[in-house]
């Protein structure tokens, strides 16, 4: 019997390759889709999950209030991990990172020098918290010591090649000495940071013991059996304990002094499985993603699948009346409802295997592009794995069933009588069901061209907002610490060429990966009540001009003044913080050494108006400048139009005063637009599937408007004859749909303005959802419709009525 339904099936569609052709396009297009976001998503849910105590693994955040600044570090005090380990059994063990970012990297007795990143030190304890598999040696020793380095398979490559590298030096920043211990696998991609070297944190030159100061990323197992929610509460005893003391001494006042006066100071555990897509911290290791964006591309492969199938519910309904007299003949003959059932789910579950078939050619032809769309690494192969293989064998089935059920039980449903007696009104605008599947498909897609648009204004307000400075044609070379004192001499040579405005040394740029906090009070009034806790940043007589930044009061550093060595310019939301008025003069402490309680005080020179130095997700904080050499990046404003040639310029002066070291530079508006690369990424991936999902949907409008047009020859024919006009009869036949689509784009437009008005709560500076968005989405799913329709409506209205009411 089986057999049997699925030879009729096949016989069935293979009359029918119009029909056939649009289903199987439309589910293959769907299930590609829906495969495809549904690997982007597991790749989403599976980072971290690679360590084998993944569960039991949390990462300690700090949040701090204090001073006028509200921050949210992922970051903690360096002696709290070793703290809660020795103070509560229930910490099986930690580990601390301390990211150093970029460095210049050399085998000891080479020339050959190499830019490397994502260097880190870290404790000994390293390997006992993560799964770091070592394919050289010993985990427990590697770290335990000074000047002890343990490097990835990939970095052993780049600089040892198939020598092995156990027992070796490498030279950090052409200076310090580190001796390789072990070589370990690559980190995988699905983790939350990765990193090519670990050095010893006992090589750190760090002032150790500051509960006041957070530099270091610390993790910590907790023991089987421990819940972490419970183990929190521990945290107020060791900020009492701990953090309460040295901070007395810093400001004067007890904790209980601190909170009172609307102040705050917490530590709080996030699991390590959680912290990529839920951790939205200041300092991460690496820019995470957005549990948003998991829910929202899971929504939408539903979506695009639930449009799939109505595309099929839709067509086969509407071509019911072709096969009504089937149905007729076969009850006569004998055949029970459910063999009618099963015939035609037979049909429907051929079809999505077909589909499923042709969708696994379309993942294998798109991953390659969708890997760049998306920036990941995910392989056909993954479809294999053990939790995707069972879906790809149940999932057309299932969709079959889904999709297949309504117009099975629709045609079964059939009287023979009726039937035969041509008594079956399956029109157009016979069905409500259908109608509502057409609505619920162009709502959809009313919806993901707002949420596509308002993304795409919200990238591009970013793009042209006026930041506080000019990001535009700014050179900055890293490294340049790498030349020591003749830094100087390499700003002073590049400025003798031509296109060359400015140019100024300082490690500090305004992006997000500058950041310095420290506590700061008008002088003799070190209280909390007067502090202003804000970044000092280390800059040259040349910085604000280089960077294009405007004086708001007062005047900038300047080489005829000999005491702007203890000078200090605020932005305007320090100065307001400070009182505002009458700032210029007035002098500001700051703790040059918490732990000495030695201090340095410094006079307000001036204002600079506020510029955005962090992400736009964010408000201006308060920022200060002093003079201060920090060789980190040198940056140049240039004027001139011909950019590759000015670079290969400075590249020559680099090479000459510096042979060997690599010259690597940035724009820093580059730099800027990476800050929003997930968000540009996010748009581009939405906007790819607002239009797969909108192509889906016409299709299936396509197909009912061929249905139509049949079942409407006879009608247009008599019409034609009596005198209507082709427009008459092309506005007669589109007036259904577009009065469906209406009714979407009515029920899209607040659901569109709910999702993305929630989208845009992530960040402090964002556009307004204007009507016209709205709009303009409700006249392209018009147009779309109409332009779908048209080609039938205008074949329809074309045709002889003398051969249509003869073919009737």
């Amino acid at each position: 019997m089986l057999r049997n339904y699925f030879k009729i099936a096949w016989r069935t569609l293979s009359k029918q390759r119009g029909l056939t052709f649009i289903n199987i396009v439309g589910l293959a297009t769907g299930l590609a889709c829906c495969l495809l976001i549904t690997l982007y998503v597991l790749d989403e849910l599976s980072y971290d999950r690679y360590n084998t105590k993944a569960d039991r693994i949390y990462r300690i955040h700090t949040d701090i209030k204090f001073g006028g600044n509200d921050m949210h570090f992922a970051v903690s005090p360096d002696p709290v991990g070793q703290t809660l380990k020795q103070d509560y059994p229930q910490v099986e063990q930690f580990v601390r990172l301390h990211q150093r970012g970029t460095w210049l990297v050399k085998r000891a007795g080479s020339t050959n020098i190499l830019r490397e990143d994502n260097i880190h030190f870290a404790d000994s304890t390293l390997f006992d918290v993560f799964t770091l598999p070592l394919i050289a040696g010993d985990p427990k020793r590697a770290l335990a010591g000074p000047n002890l380095v343990v490097i990835s398979e990939s970095a052993s490559k780049r600089h040892f090649g198939d020598q092995n590298p156990i027992g070796q030096t490498l030279l950090f920043n052409n200076r310090q000495a580190f001796k390789v211990t072990g070589v370990m696998r690559d980190m995988p991609a699905n983790s939350h940071f990765r990193s090519n070297f670990f050095l010893s944190m006992a090589s750190d030159d760090y002032t150790w013991g500051q509960w006041l100061s957070n530099n270091h990323h610390t993790y910590i197992v907790l023991r089987e059996g421990t819940d972490y929610r419970a183990f929190e509460r521990n945290f107020d005893a060791v900020i009492e304990k701990y953090v309460g003391p040295q901070a007395y001494d810093m400001i004067g006042a007890t904790l209980e002094q601190f909170r009172k006066a609307g102040n705050r100071y917490r530590f709080w555990l996030i699991p390590l499985t959680d912290i990529h897509l839920y951790s939205k911290q200041q300092v991460e290791l690496e820019p995470n993603s957005d549990i948003q964006y998991v829910y929202i591309f899971s929504a939408v492969a539903l979506f695009i699948l639930l449009i799939a199938c109505i595309n099929f519910m839709n067509l086969a309904t509407a071509r019911s009346a072709n096969r009504a007299k089937e149905v007729g003949v076969r009850k006569v003959l004998g055949s029970e409802r459910q063999q009618l059932i099963g015939q035609f789910m037979a049909e429907s579950v051929l079809m999505t295997v077909l589909a499923m078939a042709l969708a696994l050619v379309l993942v294998g032809m798109a991953l390659p592009f969708f890997n760049t769309l998306a920036a990941k690494t995910l392989s056909a192969r993954n479809l294999l794995s053990p939790y995707l293989l069972p879906v790809l064998i149940i999932l057309p089935i299932v969709v079959g069933l889904l999709a297949g059920s309504y117009p099975a039980f629709f045609l079964s449903s059939f009287r023979p009588v009726s039937v035969l007696k041509g008594r079956i009104d399956v029109s157009f605008r016979s069905s409500r069901l259908r109608s509502g599947l057409v609505v619920f498909q162009f709502m959809m897609s009313v919806v993901l061209m707002v949420g596509t648009l308002i993304v795409y204004r919200q990238i591009s307000y970013i793009q042209t907002k006026n930041l506080g400075f000019s990001r535009e044609q700014v050179l900055t070379v890293n490294d340049v610490y790498a030349i020591g004192k003749q830094a100087e001499t390499f700003k002073q040579e590049v400025l003798r060429l031509p296109g060359v405005v400015s140019g100024s040394i300082s490690g500090y740029l305004p992006t997000p990966s500058s950041r310095s906090d420290n506590a700061f009070f008008p002088e003799g009034e070190i209280n909390q009540t007067k502090a202003v806790n804000m970044q000092s940043w280390g800059v040259d007589h040349d910085y604000i001009n280089t960077m294009g930044m405007q004086m708001a009061e007062g005047r900038n550093f300047s080489r005829e003044f000999g005491s702007d060595s203890s000078a200090l310019i605020l932005n305007e939301t320090a100065a307001k913080l400070f009182g505002g008025r009458n700032i210029i003069g007035k002098r500001i402490t700051q703790y040059a050494d918490p732990e000495a309680k030695t201090t340095k005080t410094y006079t307000v020179i001036g204002v600079v108006r506020n510029f955005h130095f962090e992400s736009l997700r964010q408000n201006i904080g308060a920022l200060s400048m002093v003079l201060s050499p920090n060789t980190g990046a040198a940056s140049f404003r240039l004027s001139t139009t011909n950019i590759p040639f000015l670079v290969r310029q400075i590249e020559g002066i680099w090479r000459h005063i510096a042979p060997g070291q690599p010259f690597a530079y940035s724009f820093l508006a580059n730099d800027f637009e990476n800050m929003y690369r997930a968000e540009q990424r996010i748009g581009t991936i939405a906007l790819t599937f607002a239009v797969l999902a909108i192509l889906i949907a016409c299709l299936g409008l396509f197909g009912l408007a061929t249905f139509m047009a049949e079942q409407r020859t006879k009608e247009i024919g008599v019409r034609k004859v009596l005198g209507a006009s082709v427009t008459s009869i092309i506005a007669l036949m589109s007036r259904d749909f577009l009065r469906l689509v209406l009714i979407a784009i009515l029920i899209a437009t607040p659901i569109a303005w709910w999702a993305m008005r929630q989208w845009l709560q992530d960040f402090a500076y964002k556009i307004d959802i204007e009507w016209w968005i709205f709009a303009l989405a409700g006249v392209l799913a018009i147009g779309i419709a109409l332009l779908t329709v048209s080609f039938q409506s205008i074949k329809a209205a074309l045709m002889n009525p003398v051969k249509s009411l003869r073919a009737e």
